[in-house]
């Protein structure tokens, strides 16, 4: 967009091509014009700190099919169709759109038709009409009129582009929002399939419990145990119902949270997959500049940005005088039938000069504010811009170390599994007592569920990593 008085010229000199997706996100608007991207405040590094990919990058915006998973594949495709929270996002582009179309029809002449029907009486006090009197007239009128305002100083002008900026930013918001919607669908997807896992390794837990009750009670009753073994394993078989019941508590709260989130009646009765996926290859990131033409996001905030330069424009071009033309055609008569004569046709021509002088500061403190506006607007958008760096650079740090994590997870399980069936045998065999087994039992316990939450949150790493970048890449 070519700066104009009042407008936000100054931002700066170096910043980065500007938002080239924007045309293509937001195809279809009231304007394209491009516009002039602001500087972020902060310097851009060619490279992310932390470990990234800067391959040759293509969009894909169907970023979660690289989980492989056909249920989160529909399920996001569910709640990008039901979701009220996005159906909210769209019907504000719908009302931005018809804020642009106000705003542009009010540069255009005004045509409007009008009739009407009077009558009128008067009074005859005085000379020549020393006996007084009255008479009534009556009059029928229609016509044809019209108006407009001569945008001099392109104060209408830089109205209705601020507004088709403002219906830009819609839909910038509304891809934004469905960028987060998908992420939070997967988030809550993988948290059922998680939970239903949980529970399963609760039940597991507990049927071994049980188990070992059963014989611990067969050798007391045989009396080769003390009854303080027997009190030890009821009381681990009773902790391992109430790891049972909070575990299903957690799939209940899980499965009815994601059914809200899909727009349905949480009824609870949603299923996830038998099992989580396996974390997909690192998306590419690409290099840091290479954000800002990604993120929907950035893309409304930098709108935003031109759409309050324009309302400055706007606000300073108020300070000048306004011409305002009209006319009129139409006819006038006493009769109704008379309406239909070209002898009673009249019309008129004007036009206002409408000088402002004073009024009370309003109109300067009009350009201050707007002014104000256009610096929040600016930096907004520059703290958006850190916190997009600041959530990439963080996804990439935590995904490496979220990979350790589930590696060393896994090892801690396996090492657990054979320290259990170790003590069961020992114990079987007179070698070890039941403290060790049920201390084995629980280690392990303790080695699954904390394996299958590393790999959760794995897994909504990754997916905060494709929301930091925008969504997801392709690396060509």
């Amino acid at each position: 967009m070519k700066p104009t008085a009042g407008c936000a010229r100054n931002w700066g000199a170096g910043g980065w091509p500007s938002l080239v997706v924007v045309s293509l996100l937001l195809s279809g608007c009231a304007t394209t014009e491009p516009i002039e991207t602001p500087t972020a405040g902060v310097e851009i590094p060619a490279s992310w700190t932390a470990p990234g990919n800067p391959a040759g990058l293509v969009p894909d915006e169907r970023w979660w099919r690289s989980f492989g998973d056909a249920g989160l594949d529909a399920v996001i495709r569910r709640a990008l169709v039901s979701n009220h929270d996005l159906a909210i996002a769209a019907a504000r582009i719908e009302q931005a759109l018809a804020q642009a179309r106000i705003a542009r029809g009010g540069r255009r002449p005004q045509l409007e038709a009008a009739a009407g029907a009077s009558r009128e009486r008067q009074n005859l006090i005085g000379l020549p009409f020393a006996g007084g009197g009255a008479f009534v007239t009556d009059a029928r009128s229609v016509a044809l009129n019209a108006s407009w305002e001569v945008d001099l100083w392109n104060r209408l002008g830089a109205e209705a582009r601020a507004a088709a900026l403002d219906a830009r930013a819609a839909r910038a918001d509304f891809a934004a929002a469905r960028l987060s919607l998908a992420g939070q669908a997967a988030k809550a997807y993988f948290g059922l399939v998680e939970a239903e896992r949980q529970v399963e390794v609760a039940r597991r837990t507990l049927e071994t419990r049980q188990a070992t009750t059963a014989r611990v009670r067969r050798r007391y009753e045989a009396g080769l145990v003390a009854p303080l073994d027997l009190r030890l394993a009821l009381t681990s078989e009773a902790a391992a119902a109430g790891f049972v019941a909070a575990r299903e508590r957690a799939l209940d709260a899980a499965r009815r949270e994601l059914e809200a989130l899909l727009g349905s009646y949480p009824e609870g009765t949603l299923d996830g997959a038998e099992r989580l996926p396996v974390a997909p290859e690192t998306p590419a990131a690409g290099v840091p500049a290479a954000l800002l033409m990604r993120r929907p996001d950035l893309a409304a905030a930098e709108l935003r940005i031109a759409a309050a330069g324009g309302r400055v424009e706007a606000a300073r071009a108020a300070l000048y005088p306004q011409l305002r033309l009209t006319a009129s055609i139409g006819r006038r008569a006493g009769e109704l039938g008379n309406l239909t004569d070209p002898a009673f046709s009249v019309w008129s021509l004007a036009a206002n000069l409408l000088a402002p002088i004073y009024a009370g500061g309003t109109l300067r403190a009009r350009v201050e504010l707007a002014r104000a506006i256009l610096a929040e607007a600016l930096a907004r958008y520059r703290q958006a811009v850190l916190d997009a760096f600041l959530e990439v650079e963080r996804a990439l740090a935590a995904d490496r170390h979220l990979a350790e994590q589930v590696a060393a997870s896994s090892r801690q399980l396996e090492q657990a599994e054979a320290a259990a069936r170790l003590a069961d045998e020992r114990y079987a065999a007179g070698l070890a007592d039941l403290l060790t087994v049920l201390e084995a039992e629980r280690q392990r316990l303790d080695a699954a569920s904390q394996l299958l939450a590393a790999r959760r949150e794995r897994l909504q790493a990754r997916i905060d990593l494709y929301l930091a970048l925008g969504g997801g890449f392709d690396a060509r």
